[in-house]
């Protein structure tokens, strides 16, 4: 029997949209495996590979496996098959020899039973052989999911530059994810539309199957165009309850939301703003890329249709062009005609690669914005920011990333905010947290007049050159533990004690009493 182990993931890759399932065809394809189908549909979606011998494999299976086995323990086939059906997994390889000449009859008698494909693997081809080649088709579906991003990105891009950007923006959309876009207010009206939604079925009789209860395998009747091109009442009807559900009218309404008609798969986004407009999506199909490509759209269409939403273009490019010609943000954030609150993040790749722009891309989607900087490559962060108005932004843990968010501010502090995302982004590093949060002064500091605060705050730390404040900060936020310090500020543990002692001989303190760690505290949480 083997160890006990969860699925091998797949080599780690910079983040960008999920990596797409291989389809059972594709492995079978390749020849040199030699596998063969004895049993069970044909049609399956692979997402692991995983080995066991164990009687019963259940509690160490995720969805999705092609689960292979020599079957060593297998004395039951009915219940073994019903147990990894129960599990989810995707798929069964039996290997023949040494334990058995042949695929046992009543395994594959089982496997036709209960549906699940049942591969018969040679006594060439090696259980690893096969692993590999599902990971490299894998990553093959990854880069072609990458490209298609990619293009779609260009293509809304492209569209926002037209002059009637937000119809070219859905049209492009709608064309991108094959199906129906629209722009839909907070009832559910519809503003502008591209597309065609996915025609409803009929049954014989000519009236419309339950919703949910399309007849299996057969196709959907093709929709017939009418005028304006409009989806089909009962779709409208579910794409107008779906855009009710993310109206920002409702108090603490979800940003997004998914749903199904038939077999028709239905998506609506919140694009913020007075009006509280939606973003409605009805396709056929749902890939794995299709929500970053909707992230996309969704950025770009609530800078668009801003002006449905009350807010100044020309105001807006204003400011832009004054920020750009030297102004302060004070100056240019009347132009805005929002002042906030603001959030910044600073992101780097959990597994170290540095971020090129289609991933910090992916990542500004993700949160829901396009102010993203990949940096320069260079060993800086991934910098995100992400617009408020007219609620704070959320922040989310995103796979793949570390991240570390400022407070929600105003405009006109940006500045603070982007050092506050800085030192989070080091103390998630140093805590190893997908996300830090540098969160505002609460409790009893919050009791504290904020001039006062940063009057007593310049006063104590005057004697501190910056470096020797930013340690002195990072170190304390991390309960003096001199090995994280180093890793957050990127130096030697030598150079952090060296630092700390410095500290403590210009302020003449005992760094080491608590309460003397707790003024200090309280002090640099004011710069």
């Amino acid at each position: 029997m083997d160890e006990p182990s969860m699925p091998t993931p797949p080599p780690a890759s910079p983040p960008g949209p999920p990596t797409p399932p291989v389809p059972l065809a594709e492995l079978l394809s390749r020849e040199e495996l030699g596998l063969r189908r004895i049993a069970g549909p044909a049609d399956a979606d692979l997402l692991w590979v995983h080995t066991s011998e164990m009687a019963d494999p259940y509690p160490y299976l995720l969805g999705g496996e092609l689960l292979l086995s020599a079957g060593v323990l297998l004395t039951d086939p009915d219940h073994y098959v019903g147990r990894l059906v129960e599990a989810g997994a995707a798929a069964l390889g039996f290997g023949v020899r040494p334990v058995h000449e042949t695929v046992p009859a009543a395994l594959i008698e089982a496997c036709d039973r209960h549906g699940l494909p049942l591969l018969e693997v040679p006594p060439a081809t090696p259980f690893t052989t096969i692993a590999r080649a599902v990971w490299r088709l894998m990553a093959e579906a990854r880069h072609r999911e990458l490209r298609r991003v990619t293009r779609a990105q260009q293509a809304l891009a492209t569209a926002a530059a037209r002059p009637d950007p937000v119809p070219a923006v859905l049209h492009q959309l709608a064309a991108q994810l094959g199906g129906r876009a629209a722009l839909l207010t907070a009832r559910g009206e519809e503003i502008h539309a591209a597309g065609r939604a996915p025609a409803e079925a009929t049954s014989a009789t000519g009236r419309r199957p339950a919703e949910g209860n399309l007849t299996a395998g057969r196709p959907p009747a093709e929709e017939t165009p009418t005028a304006g091109r409009h989806p089909a009442p009962r779709t409208t009807a579910a794409l107008t309850r779906l855009a009710r559900v993310v109206a920002r009218e409702r108090p603490g309404a979800p940003t997004s939301a998914t749903d199904t008609h038939g077999d028709t798969h239905l998506a609506a986004y919140a694009l913020g703003g007075a009006e509280g407009l939606v973003l409605a999506l009805a396709t056929r199909r749902r890939e794995p890329g299709d929500h970053t490509v909707a992230g996309i759209a969704v950025v770009l269409l609530s800078l668009l249709a801003a002006p449905h939403q009350g807010a100044d273009a020309a105001g807006r490019s204003a400011a832009l062009v004054r920020m750009l010609l030297g102004a302060s943000p004070a100056e240019a954030a009347p132009l805005l005609g929002a002042t906030g609150p603001w959030t910044v993040i600073h992101a780097r790749c959990t597994n170290g690669a540095p971020a090129d722009a289609l991933t910090a891309g992916a990542l500004g989607a993700s949160l829901g914005t396009a102010l993203v900087d990949a940096g320069r490559g260079d060993g800086e962060p991934v910098r995100v920011l992400l617009p408020g108005a007219p609620e704070p932004p959320r922040v989310t843990p995103q796979p793949g990333w570390t991240l570390g968010a400022s407070a929600p501010t105003p405009v006109t502090v940006l500045d603070a905010a982007d050092h506050q995302a800085a030192r989070a982004l080091a103390h998630a590093q140093a805590t190893r947290a997908a996300l830090t949060t540098d969160a505002p002064a609460n409790g009893l500091a919050a009791l504290v007049p904020p001039e006062q605060a940063a009057s007593h705050a310049r006063a104590l730390l005057a004697p501190l050159t910056a470096p020797l404040a930013d340690t002195l900060r990072c170190w304390l936020s991390l309960h003096g533990n001199w090995d994280r310090t180093a890793v957050a500020l990127a130096v030697h543990r030598n150079t952090v004690r060296q630092r700390i002692g410095r500290c403590g001989e210009l302020l003449g303190m005992d760094l080491d009493d608590m309460d003397v760690r707790t003024e200090l505290w309280f002090a640099l949480r004011q710069g």
